[in-house]
C-alpha cells in the first residue's frame, strides 16, 4: 500500500513538472529563402545532375586526344614447341617464354564530324541542365514566398479569431447580465452562448492553420522537425500590377525551363547529325613500342616499335546507321514540338497569372470597403439592441458579418502578394 501511494505521489509530481517550451526562432522571408537554396533536396538534386552532364562533355572530348595503354604480358611452358590443339582466329599457336612490357598508342585523325556534332549535342545538354537548376531554384522560391506568406496569413486570421471571441465573450457578458436581471430574455442569452461558441471553433481552426501553414514552411525550407518560428512582418506591395500583354514576351524570353528546352532541342539537333555522320569513314593512327627481355632465341632484338594507320569505311549494316539517324531526326523534330507546346502553355499561365494579380489587386479595396460596412452595421445592431431597437438574431447576424469581412479584409493584402510572387515565377524573374 505504501508502494503504491509512493508511485502515485511520484507520477503527480511528474505531471506537474513542464518541459521547457522550443524557443521561437526569428525569421524572415530572405532569410527562409537563403536556408531553402542551401538545403532543399530539389536544388542539390538539379546541382548534381548538371553536374554530371558537364562529364558527359569530357567523356565525348575525350575521343580528341589519344589513349595511352600500358600492357605488361609474361607467358611460360614447360616445353617451347608446345602449341595449341584449338586456338580462337588465326593466330599463331605456338607458345613461346617471354616477357614483355609496352605502350599502345590510338589516336584519331578524323571522322569527319561526328565526334564534332556529339560535343556540341553534350554541352548544349550540360547548358540545358543549368537552365534546369535555375527553374529549380525558381520552384523553391515561390514556394517559400507561398508557404512564408500563407503562415503569416494564417496568423493573423488567427488574431481575428481571437479578436472575435473576445468581443462575443463580452456581449455574452453583457446579455447574460441583462438576462439575469429580466431585461433581456434567456433566449437572447442562448444566442450569445452560440455566438461565443463558434468563435471558439473559429480559434481551434485558426490554430490548426497556422500549425499546418508552419509545416508547409519547415518542409520547403528542407526541414524534417518542425520548429516553431517567430515570423517577421513584410512590407505590403500595393501598387496595381502590369498587364498581361506586356509580361507575355518577358515570360518567353526569360523563363529557364523554355531555356532549357531550346537547348535540349538543339542538343538533339546536333546528335542527329553525328548519327548522320556514321556513315562516314573513319582515320586512326596508332603506334606501339616495348621491351622484350625474356624472348625467344630466334628474336634478334629485345626491342620492338610499330606504327601505322587505320581507315575503316561502313559499307553495309543493314540499315542500323539510317535507322539511328531518323530516330534521332525524330527526336529532335519532337523536341521542337515540345517547344512550341510549352510557349502556348507560357502564354496561358502568364494571362491566367496576370487575372489572378488583377483580382487579388481589386479584392483589396473590396473587402476595405465591405469591412467598413460591416463594421458600421454591427455597430448600428449593436447599439439598437441596447436600447431593445433589434433582436438578438439582428446582432448575431452582424457579428458574423464582421467576422467574415475581417477574415476577407485579412487574407486579401496577403494574398496579393502570394499572387505577385507567383506572376514573378510565371515570367521568370522570380529573384
Amino acid at each position: 500500500m505504501k508502494t503504491a501511494l509512493t508511485w502515485t505521489v511520484l507520477i503527480l509530481a511528474l505531471s506537474l513538472v513542464r518541459l521547457p517550451a522550443e524557443e521561437a526562432r526569428p525569421l524572415t522571408l530572405k532569410d527562409a529563402r537563403a536556408i531553402a537554396l542551401k538545403r532543399h533536396p530539389q536544388i542539390s538534386e538539379a546541382e548534381l545532375l548538371a553536374l554530371a552532364a558537364r562529364q558527359v562533355v569530357t567523356e565525348v572530348r575525350s575521343a580528341y586526344y589519344p589513349s595511352v595503354m600500358l600492357n605488361a604480358t609474361s607467358v611460360g611452358s614447360p616445353d617451347n614447341q608446345t602449341r595449341l590443339a584449338a586456338s580462337d582466329g588465326f593466330s599463331n599457336s605456338r607458345i613461346l617464354d617471354r616477357n614483355a612490357e609496352g605502350v599502345l598508342i590510338n589516336q584519331l585523325i578524323t571522322d569527319f564530324g561526328r565526334t564534332a556534332h556529339l560535343s556540341k549535342s553534350s554541352q548544349y545538354h550540360f547548358q540545358a541542365q543549368g537552365q534546369g537548376t535555375e527553374a529549380t531554384r525558381q520552384q523553391v522560391l515561390v514556394a517559400v514566398d507561398s508557404a512564408y506568406l500563407g503562415a503569416l496569413r494564417a496568423q493573423a486570421v488567427l488574431n481575428v479569431a481571437n479578436q472575435t471571441l473576445a468581443t462575443r465573450q463580452l456581449v455574452l457578458d453583457q446579455v447574460s447580465v441583462l438576462a439575469s436581471n429580466g431585461i433581456k430574455s434567456e433566449l437572447d442569452a442562448v444566442f450569445a452562448r452560440v455566438d461565443r461558441e463558434q468563435a471558439r471553433l473559429l480559434v481551434a481552426k485558426g490554430q490548426t492553420d497556422v500549425q499546418a501553414a508552419l509545416a508547409l514552411l519547415a518542409r520547403v525550407l528542407g526541414d524534417s522537425r518542425q520548429p516553431v518560428f517567430q515570423l517577421a512582418q513584410e512590407p505590403l506591395v500595393t501598387n496595381a500590377p502590369p498587364g498581361a500583354e506586356d509580361l507575355v514576351q518577358t515570360a518567353l524570353t526569360q523563363r529557364p525551363d523554355l531555356a532549357q528546352l531550346r537547348l535540349e532541342q538543339n542538343s538533339a539537333s546536333q546528335f542527329a547529325l553525328a548519327q548522320k555522320a556514321l556513315r562516314n569513314p573513319t582515320l586512326n593512327a596508332f603506334g606501339a613500342g616495348g621491351v622484350v627481355p625474356v624472348h625467344d632465341p630466334i628474336i634478334q632484338d629485345d626491342r620492338y616499335a610499330t606504327a601505322g594507320v587505320d581507315l575503316s569505311i561502313p559499307l553495309f549494316t543493314g540499315g542500323l546507321f539510317r535507322a539511328k539517324q531518323r530516330e534521332a531526326q525524330f527526336q529532335a523534330q519532337a523536341a521542337a514540338e515540345k517547344i512550341r507546346d510549352a510557349e502556348e502553355e507560357v502564354i496561358r499561365q502568364v494571362r491566367v497569372a496576370s487575372l489572378n494579380v488583377q483580382f487579388a489587386f481589386e479584392q483589396i479595396g473590396l473587402t476595405e470597403q465591405l469591412l467598413a460596412s460591416a463594421s458600421e452595421a454591427f455597430q448600428l445592431a449593436q447599439a439598437n439592441y441596447k436600447v431593445g431597437r433589434s433582436s438578438i438574431v439582428e446582432l448575431s447576424q452582424s457579428q458574423l458579418n464582421l467576422t467574415s469581412a475581417e477574415i476577407a479584409e485579412t487574407s486579401a493584402k496577403f494574398d496579393y502578394q502570394i499572387q505577385r510572387s507567383l506572376l514573378s515565377y510565371e515570367i521568370g524573374a522570380q529573384q
